[in-house]
């Protein structure tokens, strides 16, 4: 009896998408044999899913954010597949193209074998600051969150580095904590007990959105207590000494430093990608892959090797772009499998298509907040309601871990010409 396994590496959005998608719409299609069966694993770091989206608040209050709102377990919400699916808590440490298998570092320390007949890598990212991502277990994020909150209940003067989403979104729920929210025409804060300053690199907040809703965003931080610093970028962040209370000194590249109580890197992120062969990469560290079919191509990768969410290079990040790539990935797998299988031929492949239109939704504080979608502005209360409330837990968090959306196989219009198109079969 042999197996046949899909290995998706990686439990966050688009790894758990993926899963769900496979066994609901994959494995049923694919040629029953008396020798063969079919499996999707999955490998992550930790049992849970971590909804990140909802970081900026979390890290600020236990109490407004809490914890059982953003880990979900994942192995339960897929008891409907046993035995079909398998979950292993661990890290991928290196790809093994030639034979077609991963090794994988558990939480136990063991190190794992795994084969695979198809393989997607979305491993995500990783960023500079331990608040926004969960590089083990919830045990240890948990304890981050705690104690940072510590530290914050007493600071004077914070300092948040980074002018995208993640930086504005933590520098209202940092001020909003602190200062309180200011009255219903007030200004500003009436007792503001910190100083918050938010560094921008750019000359305005929010770069994918237009200059007007920056402008906005730094008019709703204000009123927080929450100055601006722009065209200027955080160089060095250092602790003046080893004392527990010690302050940071925040280094400008404008030549001037920052002493704060608690300072915060939100200047991005990079994609976890060091267990991939280098020749793999991008130039930014990014699985490369096709722009079109999201497939890895490169030579060394061999066949039915994908890329998907924020680790590939073709995407600009964000949970609506996934939404778009998850079919792509997993329509073009089926038909590899097939063909390898089978020797089922299609006619052409499924193509990922970005929506390039201006869209991104950035609640500040627990009442404010600014965005656009699909090209249009979004009214600051229609913000609250979508994301501002709860950082999308009521709307999307169980149903992302259960796979509620891809409960239906999508459908598709086969590209014909891949010659013009600009793909291959890969």
């Amino acid at each position: 009896m042999s197996t046949e396994t899909i290995l998706i590496l990686g439990g966050s959005y688009a790894g758990i998408s993926a899963a769900h998608y496979a066994l609901k719409h994959t494995i049923p299609q694919l040629p029953k044999k008396d020798n063969v069966t079919y499996n999707v694993t999955l490998v992550n770091p930790s049992k849970d899913l971590y909804w990140r989206f909802a970081a900026p608040r979390a890290l600020v209050s236990k109490q407004m954010m809490p914890y059982d709102q953003i880990f979900y377990p994942i192995e339960p919400a897929f008891t409907y597949a046993f035995p079909k699916f398998k979950f292993i808590q661990g890290s991928a440490t290196h790809v093994d193209a030639a034979g077609q298998n991963v090794s994988v570092t558990t939480v136990d320390g063991e190190t794992q074998t795994v084969p695979y007949a198809a393989l997607i890598i979305a491993t995500g990212f990783t960023t500079p600051s331990p608040l926004f991502t969960q590089a083990t277990d919830r045990a240890a994020l948990e304890a981050i969150y705690d104690s940072f909150q510590t530290g914050l209940k007493t600071a004077k003067t914070v300092v948040i580095g980074g002018g995208g989403p993640v930086g504005v979104e933590t520098a209202g729920e940092v001020a909003e904590i602190l200062n309180g929210r200011p009255g219903f025409m007030a200004s500003g804060p009436k007792n503001p007990k910190a100083q918050v300053t938010l560094i921008c690199a750019d000359k305005k907040l929010l770069p994918v959105l237009r200059e007007s809703i920056g402008k906005t965003a730094e008019g709703f931080l204000s009123k927080l207590g929450c100055s601006v610093t722009y065209n200027v970028r955080v160089v060095s962040a250092t602790k003046a000494s080893t004392e527990e209370n010690a302050k940071t000194i925040v280094e400008l590249s404008n030549g001037k430093t920052l002493e704060a109580d608690v300072y915060i890197d939100a200047t991005g992120s990079r994609p976890n990608t060091s267990f991939l062969p280098k020749e793999w990469l991008d130039a930014r560290s990014k699985l490369a892959c096709n722009p079109h079919t999201l497939r890895v191509e490169h030579e060394s990768a061999g066949p039915r090797v994908y890329a998907l969410g924020d680790v590939g290079s073709y995407t600009r990040g964000g949970v609506m772009d996934l939404s778009l790539a998850v079919p792509v990935v997993m329509t073009n797998l089926k038909h590899d499998l097939l063909r390898h299988l089978s020797g089922t031929v299609f006619a052409g492949d499924r193509v990922y298509k970005p929506n390039t239109k201006e869209q991104q939704i950035c609640p500040i504080g627990t009442q404010k907040g600014v965005g656009a979608f699909n090209g249009f502005k979004v009214p600051s209360q229609m913000v609250w309601m979508i994301k501002g409330r709860d950082y999308l837990i009521s709307q999307l968090a169980l149903p992302t871990v259960r796979g509620d959306q891809w409960k239906k196989e999508t459908k598709f219009t086969p590209v014909q010409d891949l010659g013009r198109a600009g793909l291959s079969q890969g």
